[in-house]
């Protein structure tokens, strides 16, 4: 039986004076794949960057605001994930004349993403979906088995966003992603954890659940 990679036991966050997390028990193992769902202001970010602190050093981060810099090209703002494992001079190397190496991994992981094209452009003349596909490209070239992604998908069509989802699913081992979407984590997610005023409503697999309970969820019900 696998390890659990975190617990939270009666976990609580307060956030200027005010109560974002009520008594958060969660366990989390190696290998499971879990959507976070709720509305927004239920807690999801909160919660994810809980984990982020305590798993940092493991984990890939697609954070909702993104945090690429629009004035280096699509390359770079993907390439930044390795920075620290390598020296100065060889990023600065990089950043003026793209290592061969780089540009064929970057070129192949933009492929999967279907990016592949946009790499010389700049991230500032891309739209709001081709934005969120080079920050999941950035995180999933830290090359880390866990991946930790705060509603990367929303500006996605549905089938591309079970496509990308897919892709984050195969290069980690463990993924947790806050959604707003209940039948795309039905579809791509084996657990799924409702959170609701800052609790955890419910939390089971994704074949236990259902359309229905999902809609009874959203509805407050």
């Amino acid at each position: 039986m696998n390890q659990p990679l975190i617990e939270l036991h009666n976990f609580c966050r307060q956030t200027d004076d005010q109560q974002v997390l009520h008594n958060i028990n969660l366990t989390i193992k190696s290998g499971e794949k879990i959507a976070l769902l709720g509305p927004s202001g239920a807690g999801k970010s909160t919660l994810l960057m809980a984990l982020h602190q305590q798993l940092r050093d493991q984990c890939a981060l697609c954070p909702q605001q993104l945090g690429l810099v629009d004035s280096l090209s699509v390359f770079h703002n993907i390439y930044m994930a390795q920075l620290e494992q390598h020296s100065t001079l060889y990023n600065l190397w990089n950043l003026l004349l793209p290592v061969q190496q780089q540009k064929t991994a970057i070129q192949n992981l933009g492929a999967e993403l279907g990016i592949a094209h946009l790499l010389t452009k700049a991230v500032a003349r891309l739209s709001g979906g081709e934005r969120q596909r080079v920050a999941i490209a950035r995180a999933i070239y830290r090359r880390k088995n866990i991946f930790l992604g705060d509603e990367p998908v929303t500006a996605l069509d549905p089938s591309r966003s079970q496509q990308v989802l897919s892709q984050i699913l195969t290069h980690h081992s463990t993924v947790v992603v806050a959604l707003h979407d209940p039948q795309l984590a039905l579809s791509v997610f084996d657990r799924i954890v409702g959170i609701r005023n800052g609790e955890i409503i419910f939390d089971r697999p994704s074949a236990q659940a259902s359309s229905e309970q999902l809609s009874h969820f959203y509805a407050g019900l």
